[in-house]
């Protein structure tokens, strides 16, 4: 009767609920809840320094941006050397960590025997884990020592006098500054970005490889022409990322910047950046005063700067997959 039924109506029978069907739901609703709450988060932070920072933007305007006076008793503050520092840093830590980083990756991937991948490939990434105050506190007691002595008196005496650039490499050789900051962070950044060009050289299928080397195409061939086409995308993330962590990189660059609150035309002049400001004057600033809101504005401006190059990052990756 009910087969009947069925066939006539062409009704289909309830499907039995699988067993495992709410363990997918709540599982799909944590997920959820996670992604959402890390977007709360981070608009929770976004907010919280724009408002904290809002006085010293209505005391001082758009200036505040360019402004290079920092004086606390007078109250007047400037966000335009931290800035400066700030980039200028990363941007040489970059310039001087990919070459370095490919060359790990490299050596890893396509030179290094078997049986030296490995503990190299795990002391590459150990870099990682040391702290940023040991590398603030080394590079305080050796490698700015070792540039002042050696490295600064070579550079100014071999392209000091030369027209253009120059200007780049006069002055006192104190040792530290802004070049030496760029490279503590160039090392700091260096096993980030190693490990990342390691990772996708690896997964290149060998098969287009070998079919290069049966070509007769050199190694170097191989990389310039198959794994770095290959892997241009990932590769172009991991600088990003390293590019990322030497924007907000703090104690180590607050021990060798220098921590003067000037613009200078040379590498081996003193500065300093947003994140070194913060943490040095942040303990002085009391409650509800203009520099507390001056440093918080501060922080909202080091936040919107990783924001952009985040996104300049996403949108470069996304042309080039499109392409």
């Amino acid at each position: 009767m009910s087969q009947a039924t069925t066939m006539t109506t062409g009704a289909r029978p309830a499907a039995p609920r699988r067993a495992g069907s709410l363990g997918d739901a709540v599982f799909a609703g944590a997920c959820q809840a996670a992604g959402a709450f890390v977007l709360l988060l981070l608009g929770g932070i976004i907010v919280e320094l724009f408002i904290g920072g809002l006085p010293a933007f209505r005391a001082f305007g758009l200036p505040f941006l360019w402004s290079t006076e920092w004086d606390p008793v007078s109250e007047v503050f400037g966000a335009g050397v931290s800035i400066y520092g700030t980039i200028v840093t990363a941007v040489l830590a970059i310039i001087f960590a990919v070459p370095l980083a490919f060359g790990v990756a490299f050596t890893l991937t396509e030179l290094a025997p078997p049986w030296l991948r490995r503990p190299v490939g795990t002391a590459v990434e150990l870099l990682a884990a040391v702290p940023s105050i040991i590398y603030g506190m080394w590079g305080f007691f050796l490698i700015a020592p070792l540039m002042a002595q050696y490295v600064q008196p070579t550079l100014i005496d071999s392209l000091g006098e030369l027209p253009g650039i120059g200007g780049l490499f006069q002055g006192p050789p104190f040792g530290t500054g802004i070049l030496t900051a760029a490279l503590i962070l160039a090392i700091m950044i260096l096993p980030f970005i190693a490990a990342t060009m390691r990772d996708v050289f690896e997964q290149v299928p060998p098969v287009y490889k070998e079919s290069a080397y049966g070509l007769g195409c050199t190694t170097w061939e191989v990389m310039r022409g198959v794994v770095l086409p290959y892997t241009r995308i990932s590769v172009a993330g991991g600088v990003m990322l390293g590019l990322g962590r030497a924007l907000g990189e703090t104690m180590a660059v607050t021990f060798v910047i220098g921590n003067a609150n000037r613009i200078t035309t040379t590498l081996f002049g003193p500065g300093n950046t947003i994140a070194s400001v913060v943490a040095l004057e942040f303990g002085e600033s009391e409650t509800g005063s203009l520099k507390l809101s001056a440093l918080l504005a501060l922080g909202f401006i080091l936040f919107v700067i990783s924001f952009v190059v985040l996104a300049t990052s996403r949108y470069l990756l996304r042309s080039r997959l499109k392409g």
